[in-house]
């Protein structure tokens, strides 16, 4: 993995949670909000466990230590999370403009929620990060589908195929 990879596969990160959140000014603010059967319950709660993950992992790597959670009486309403998530992207972008291929090789220790101590290869985790998005996008998208506001196909291959590659 190289550092032209990594900005490859973020920048599909950002084109696929793009579409999520158009689908999602779809809906209502009551579908929104409501509850449903995935892990993290509403679609308002799949999009922020999705924010707050990157948004922890990336300052996990650059400053050694998570950020508290991001609560979700703090963004009550999809602009609001939308224009956090914005700026998260420009804070991770920043940050991987700044790495080397050499950087992606370097471990990185941390303790997990569990306590259980790891380390892992950056490049591993940075893969992660947009892996764990791909996992609730897909859950976002059963939700906004069955409101009648699918995002539309997602696949990473599509993604290739709009910018020409």
């Amino acid at each position: 993995m190289n550092i032209q990879d990594i900005h490859l596969i973020y920048n599909y990160n950002y084109w696929a949670r793009d579409r999520i959140l158009i689908a999602a000014s779809q809906v209502t603010p009551a579908q929104y909000e409501a509850t449903a059967a995935f892990p993290y319950g509403s679609l308002r709660s799949t999009l922020l466990h999705t924010l707050d993950a990157e948004r922890s992992w990336r300052h996990m790597f650059e400053y050694g230590h998570w950020t508290p959670d991001l609560l979700e009486a703090d963004y009550p309403t999809l602009p609001i999370l939308e224009e956090a998530w914005l700026a998260e992207e420009a804070a991770m972008r920043a940050y991987l403009d700044r790495l080397t291929d050499t950087d992606l090789q370097r471990v990185v220790a941390y303790a997990a929620d569990t306590g259980t101590h790891r380390r892992r290869i950056l490049w591993h985790c940075l893969l992660h990060v947009v892996n764990h998005g791909t996992q609730h996008r897909a859950e976002a998208a059963a939700m906004l589908s069955g409101y009648g506001a699918s995002p539309g196909d997602l696949d990473f291959t599509l993604f290739l195929n709009e910018r020409g590659t």
